[in-house]
């Protein structure tokens, strides 16, 4: 069914957009076009920025792996250097999630 009604939530701006509800369930579908338009938006905000990938190069210390946090990062996440994380992987990904 219709819905002009769905609303979505980034950092604290609130979005309205068109979409489809499933009327048993009540699951929302927003239509690829308004997707888009939602992240043009968001975007122009500062709030989704373009996905981040740098490529470094891997060191030894002891009998681990290092691998560098650019600075940059660092300051956009608040990293301070003592925060405890969880290492995960997921087929050849590596997940570093603050606790």
């Amino acid at each position: 069914m219709p819905a002009d009604d769905i609303v979505s939530e980034i950092s604290g701006y609130t979005f309205v957009e068109r979409g489809r509800r499933c009327t048993s369930c009540g699951e929302e579908f927003i239509a690829e076009d308004e997707s888009q338009r939602m992240i043009k938006v968001a975007r122009r905000l500062g709030l989704w920025g373009e996905p981040l990938k740098l490529r470094r190069k891997l060191s030894r210390s002891g009998r681990g792996t290092v691998l560098r946090i650019p600075s940059d990062i660092e300051r956009s996440l608040g990293i301070r250097g003592d925060e405890k994380v969880t290492v995960s992987k997921a087929g050849r990904k590596i997940i570093v999630e603050f606790q």
